[in-house]
C-alpha cells in the first residue's frame, strides 16, 4: 500500500543506519583483533556516552530500570558479543545469530508479561532454531561453538533490555541509550582485568594505533549515538511498524560485509542453517501481516 510506505528520504535514512550496523560486526572483528574485547566494548560505550550526556537530558526512569538496561546491553549483549566475536564466531554469522533477539523477547514476553505468541511466531521460531543447529553443527573454521553459544546469550541480553524499554513506560529511547552507556565501561574494563590480566588492559590502551581508535570512535558515535539517535527519529516519525522490519537488512548488510572484508565462505550447509534462520525472522516479523495476503479471498 502506498500508505505504508516511507518517503525517500526516511527510507534512504534507514537504509543508512541497518547498514552501518551491519557493517559494524566487521569493525567489532577487526577491532578485537589483538585487543581485549571487554576493553574495547568498554571504550565503545565510553565513547558512547561522552559528551552526549553534556546535551541529552537523563531519561525518566527509574535507576533500577537505567542500571538494567545499561547491564543487559553493555555487559552481556555487547560485552558477549565482543567476546564470541574475538574466540571465533565470524561476523557476518553473528550479525544473523544477534537477530534472534526477536524470539527471545516474544518469548520472555510471554512468560513475564502475558502476552500470546502468534503461530507465524511460532513456525519462525522453529525454522530459525532449526537453522541454529545446522549453524552449530557445520561450526569449526569461522564459527566456533563457543562463539554461537556466547553470541545467542549476548542476543538474551538484547531481548531483556527490550523489556526494560517496555516497562520504561514511554520513556525516551535514544536519552536511555546515552545515559545507559555510562554504566557499562567500569565492569566491562574490571571484567577485563580479571579475565584477560590488567596487562593485557594497558596494552590496548597504550599501543593501539589510530586505525583502531577510528574504529572505536565508529562503534561509539556512528554505530550507537548516531545510529540509535536517527533511528529514534524515524520510529517516533513513522512508527514501529513501518521502521522496524527494515532492521531484516542488517544481517543482510553483515554477511555482505563480512563476505567482502574476511572472505567468509558459506558452504552448502552452513549456507542450509543461515537461511533458515533469516526465513524464520522474516516470518516472525512479518506474520501477522503475510496473512491477510496469503488467505484466500471472500
Amino acid at each position: 500500500m502506498p500508505s505504508s510506505a516511507l518517503p525517500p528520504r526516511s527510507l534512504l535514512l534507514a537504509l543508512l543506519i541497518t547498514f552501518i550496523w551491519g557493517v559494524n560486526f566487521v569493525v567489532i572483528k577487526w577491532s578485537v583483533s589483538g585487543a581485549s574485547p571487554l576493553v574495547v566494548a568498554a571504550l565503545r560505550f565510553a565513547v558512547a556516552a561522552f559528551p552526549a550526556v553534556l546535551f541529552v537530558p537523563r531519561p525518566q526512569v527509574p535507576a533500577r530500570i537505567l542500571w538494567g538496561y545499561g547491564l543487559s546491553v553493555g555487559v552481556v549483549q555487547f560485552g558477549l558479543l565482543y567476546l564470541a566475536v574475538e574466540l571465533g564466531m565470524s561476523a557476518g554469522v553473528a550479525s544473523l545469530l544477534m537477530q534472534t533477539q526477536a524470539f527471545f523477547t516474544a518469548l520472555l514476553a510471554a512468560r513475564f508479561l502475558g502476552e500470546r505468541i502468534t503461530p507465524p511466531q511460532m513456525l519462525g521460531m522453529t525454522l530459525a532454531f532449526g537453522g541454529m543447529a545446522l549453524i552449530g553443527l557445520a561450526a569449526g573454521g569461522d564459527v566456533t561453538l563457543v562463539g554461537l553459544l556466547l553470541t545467542l546469550v549476548a542476543a538474551l541480553g538484547w531481548a531483556v533490555s527490550n523489556l526494560l524499554v517496555r516497562a520504561s513506560g514511554g520513556a525516551n529511547v535514544f536519552a536511555l541509550v546515552i545515559w545507559s552507556s555510562l554504566i557499562a565501561p567500569l565492569p566491562l574494563t574490571l571484567l577485563a582485568g580479571l579475565t584477560s590480566g590488567w596487562g593485557a588492559v594497558a596494552h590496548t590502551l597504550t599501543t593501539s594505533g589510530w586505525a583502531f581508535w577510528a574504529a572505536v570512535l565508529f562503534m561509539g558515535l556512528g554505530n550507537t549515538v548516531l545510529g540509535f539517535g536517527v533511528w529514534s527519529w524515524l520510529i517516533q516519525k513513522h512508527g514501529a511498524a513501518r521502521v522496524a522490519p527494515l532492521s531484516l537488512l542488517v544481517p543482510v548488510f553483515g554477511m555482505l560485509a563480512s563476505a567482502v572484508f574476511y572472505h567468509e565462505g558459506f558452504p552448502p550447509l552452513k549456507l542450509l542453517g543461515a537461511g533458515l534462520v533469516f526465513g524464520g525472522l522474516v516470518l516472525h516479523v512479518l506474520g501477522g501481516r503475510l496473512r491477510p495476503v496469503l488467505s484466500p479471498a471472500d
